[in-house]
């Protein structure tokens, strides 16, 4: 079975039908060696020829790595790409393989450079690369890192290891151009503050659209922010700036807490105020309301019974009055006999004694 190429459409040969010519190859190599048998058993060249024959025919076969996608070259151009496993190719010189690791994760630094991983690491300062021009006429120093691999798909092993001369370096130099370009469309505080995490997704995406347009077979795992500050020249400005903020942000918060505190409690008071005021204006309403109609019904009561009604009248009254005075109660009999006693000193107001006069003084 004929498969076609890859490029431009020509057919080529399946591993079925290498294996097959590897067979025939054999077969043919059995019948040379029975004909040397049958003249006697004899140093031939044919024998050095088929086992040079055969170990050229096995070295054809390999093994893709877990880790690994085998990208096949006849005559140095791509004709497929192999999964992990065994395989068997056309050997050297007509066909080689080569098998880069699909699952390696590549790490580029930019505006700095680990000089040892330690510990302690450590690194050194890129300057050229760190400084960028924000989207507020500022300057920054903001240092990160790439993380990629070798996208795993059909052909994206053969396009990182052809389409692009130096992948590294177009990896190094799309990340650098795509972190300018978000640089310098964010403002300065959103960089130094909240806003990195939107920085990193923006960033990456960017680097993600340039290599795809590069054809590079690169998929990009992540761009972290390692640091982001102010040029050394002026960092003792910039933090007395961020401190300025900070403060500013912690008065309005207080601020913010106090009126939060405040504004409810005025509420709630102003509102039982208002509904004591509504309760007592209820309470003299219905008071009001019950005594005019308890006067009417005495009015009607009165109407139809004078003596009775005024006698009930004066009865009630003086079961009001009566509780709370002093009295004593005393037939005819016992008034004749008991002895009149007024008690001046209870019903008369107190007087405060006044001090004796200092003999030889003025008041004589």
């Amino acid at each position: 079975m004929l498969m076609p190429d890859r490029w431009d459409g020509s057919p080529r040969r399946s591993p079925q039908e290498s294996l097959g010519q590897l067979v025939d190859l054999s077969e043919r190599l059995r019948q040379r060696l029975g004909e040397a048998r049958g003249g006697g058993w004899r140093l031939s060249p044919w024998w050095f020829a088929g086992a040079l024959l055969v170990v050229w025919a096995l070295s054809g076969i390999y093994i893709v790595g877990p880790d690994q996608r085998g990208v096949v070259l006849r005559f140095g151009r791509v004709v497929g790409e192999t999964d992990p496993g065994p395989h068997y190719h056309l050997p050297w010189p007509i066909e080689q393989v080569m098998r880069p690791s699909v699952t390696a994760i590549r790490k580029d630094e930019i505006g700095f450079h680990t000089i040892e991983v330690g510990p302690p690491a450590r690194y050194q300062e890129v300057e050229a690369e760190a400084l960028m021009l924000t989207g507020d006429e500022n300057i920054v120093k903001l240092e990160f890192i790439v993380q990629y691999k070798v996208r795993a798909d059909s052909t994206g092993t053969s396009d990182f290891l052809f389409n692009v001369r130096d992948p590294e370096g177009a990896v190094r130099a799309a990340a650098e151009a795509g972190m300018r370009e978000v640089i310098g469309r964010t403002a300065i505080d959103q960089v130094l503050t909240e806003g990195k995490e939107q920085v990193q997704v923006e960033a990456q995406h960017l680097l993600q659209s340039i290599l795809d347009r590069y054809g590079a077979g690169i998929e990009v795992v992540t761009v972290k922010l390692q640091d982001v500050d102010p040029p050394d020249q002026v960092s003792d400005a910039f933090k007395d700036v961020i401190s300025a903020q900070q403060d500013k942000e912690r008065l309005i918060n207080e601020a913010r807490g106090y009126a939060n505190d405040v504004v409810p409690r005025a509420r709630g008071q102003a509102a039982q105020l208002v509904n004591e005021a509504e309760a007592y204006r209820e309470t003299k309403v219905r008071e009001a309301t019950g005594t005019a109609q308890r006067f009417t019904k005495q009015q009607e009561e009165y109407a139809k019974a004078k003596d009775v009604t005024r006698r009930r009248l004066y009865l009630e009254t003086m079961e009001t009055i009566l509780p709370g005075a002093n009295k004593i109660v005393m037939d005819d009999l016992s008034g004749k006999q008991a002895v009149p006693y007024l008690p001046l000193e209870s019903i008369l107001p107190r007087r405060e004694p006044t001090a004796p006069a200092q003999p030889g003084g003025d008041g004589r």
